[in-house]
């Protein structure tokens, strides 16, 4: 019912309308379900687009560099399966969201090689810009009456904003906040200074990816990168809640955090 009451008045006012809810698949709940039924019973002919982050949508270039390199260490057999199955899924699919493709775990660790981050994006460069899957749905986002995104995305074109870099979202003239209590975590994420375990071990993945592919003269250098896999991995194992964020100094009252956290630093 809630979902409804905030959505009759938003298609019936006219303008251009940007929705954020907590989650990706509430986003979706409300692109596949809630706004066809709402629009249906109105009988208003607007227009809805779907946008997540560049992190959902499968990059055409970043794919095809995956399956050249599939004789990497770093691709087990499984995800070489998973490879193939993301091959065929963005062949046929209009909009590369991974999400469509439910035999591959969304937490695969394939699916980092096969998308794209605001860093490794070659923008209009792109051999395969024409029909990137990101560049598509940020059109659709910029002439849809109604947008679909979620508080991450806000918050990160609120960022770009701020820092008068081009921005993700188009100009609107309503914001409705679904599920709007996880607003301050969300904006914390953005705003404040944090970095995790899982980011340095994809540092260390794409340090391992480069060594091979660029510097494979350099024979210290792949037993820097184990080290420093360890290392992280030991500091991860001195915190014993799952997917928890925890302040530097929490951090420090769990038994060995300090010490590994120095053998992480060296």
């Amino acid at each position: 019912g809630k979902t409804f009451t905030y959505l009759a008045p938003a298609l019936l006012a006219g303008g251009k309308v940007i929705i954020s809810t907590g989650t990706k698949t509430l986003q979706d709940q409300l692109f596949n379900r809630d706004i066809p039924t709402v629009r249906a019973a109105l009988g208003i002919p607007v227009t809805v687009a779907l946008l997540k982050g560049r992190a959902n949508y499968v990059c055409h270039y970043h794919l095809e560099r995956s399956l050249q390199d599939t004789h990497l260490s770093s691709i087990n057999r499984d995800e070489i399966h998973y490879l193939q199955l993301i091959e065929r899924y963005a062949s046929r699919s209009q909009n590369g969201d991974k999400s469509g493709l439910s035999e591959v775990p969304e937490n695969a660790a394939i699916w980092q090689n096969v998308t794209s981050t605001r860093d490794s994006c070659l923008g209009s460069e792109c051999p395969s810009y024409k029909k990137c899957f990101v560049m598509e749905a940020r059109k659709q986002a910029l002439t849809a009456d109604i947008v679909v995104v979620n508080h991450h995305l806000f918050f990160a074109d609120v960022m770009l904003r701020d820092e008068g870099l081009s921005e993700l979202l188009p100009a609107c003239n309503t914001v409705i906040f679904d599920e709007a209590h996880q607003l301050p975590e969300t904006a914390s994420l953005f705003f404040g200074e944090s970095i995790s375990t899982g980011q340095l071990l994809d540092l260390a993945r794409d340090a391992k990816v480069e060594a091979i592919q660029a510097a494979g003269d350099f024979t210290g250098l792949p037993d820097a990168i184990a080290a420093m896999e360890k290392a992280v991995r030991d500091l991860r194992l001195t915190i014993a809640e799952e997917n928890t964020r925890l302040s530097l100094a929490a951090a420090m009252q769990n038994s060995g955090f300090s010490q590994a956290l120095g053998n992480m630093l060296e």
